[in-house]
């Protein structure tokens, strides 16, 4: 329900969005997650605005997040700087066709995108004992895609390999696109790419993520701009919100196996995803 009083919309926006920064944060899906749906469902503002206010707020996610990922050494670096060539390209279309995509489509696009998180927040259960042991091939070798990062919840350090980086590439071509589209940092698709394709720790997929969606959003926001769809009044405290949450998720990360937020979490994807989608085709929940 739409807020009067522009006051308490700001105090209440920058509260949700400093909740959304953290959890975007912490699961690399980028505070867009979050924040679209409440701007969209809970205070009635356009979609397009919204997905303006979300792709300034990637920007200060991936600002806030990143270089602590990169300072605590669970960023792989290497893989990044790979995989962002093919979403850079991907977000550059997608943003193209957001001038023709009608509002329906969006909602109903946007809620599978929650779908697809949702699924990914199950799926993992974040202990360096769980994850996958893929040998890796000759690309991920000449790459040097492996790596290792010291884990303070389980007080060890964790090494791993990479494989299927082509596979992975094709799937951030798509991932872009989303990004661009939708004004997200299509944290969701990234995080399932590194984590099941790649085999990449779920820590390591999440950190990685967030280091890539500011450079993906950087891409199409421009774009976003240009048309008028970034309103400062609702973008900044989005983004001040989402910057300060991202920078307490960072810090929070290496110290925590995070399963009850993740099921958590993936409960509140569930519910606004039927809601977006249940939107889009014009019921009422």
């Amino acid at each position: 329900m739409p807020i009067s009083d522009p006051n308490l919309f700001l105090i209440v926006l920058f509260v949700i969005s400093v909740a959304a920064g953290f959890l975007g944060s912490l699961l690399g899906l980028g505070g867009g997650m979050i924040v679209i749906p409440v701007l969209t469902l809970l205070f009635g503002v356009d979609i397009r605005f919204a997905f303006g206010a979300s792709i300034v707020s990637i920007i200060a996610t991936s600002c806030g997040a990143a270089a602590a990922y990169v300072r605590e050494g669970i960023t792989n670096i290497r893989v990044g700087m790979f995989l962002e060539i093919a979403t850079t390209t991907g977000a550059v279309v997608g943003v193209t066709l957001l001038a023709i995509a009608r509002t329906p489509v969006l909602y109903i696009i946007f809620g599978i995108v929650l779908l697809l998180a949702f699924v990914h927040t199950l799926r993992r259960r974040g202990g360096p004992s769980a994850e996958p042991a893929p040998k890796p091939d000759s690309l991920s070798r000449h790459l040097r895609l492996a790596g290792e990062y010291y884990d303070e919840y389980v007080g060890q350090t964790v090494r791993y390999a990479a494989s299927r980086p082509l596979v992975s590439f094709g799937s951030m071509l798509f991932a872009g696109a989303i990004s661009g589209l939708l004004g997200v940092g299509s944290g969701p698709f990234k995080v399932l790419s590194m984590d099941l394709l790649m085999g990449l720790p779920i820590k390591v997929s999440a950190a990685t993520s967030n280091f890539m969606i500011g450079v993906t959003a950087a891409a199409s926001a421009g774009v976003y701009f240009a048309r008028g769809y970034v309103n400062p009044f609702i973008a900044a405290p989005v983004a001040l919100g989402v910057l300060l949450g991202a920078i307490l998720g960072a810090r929070w990360l290496p110290r925590t196996g995070a399963r009850l937020i993740r099921r958590v979490f993936a409960l509140v994807l569930a519910v606004v995803a039927l809601q977006m989608i249940a939107r889009g085709m014009g019921i009422s929940i």
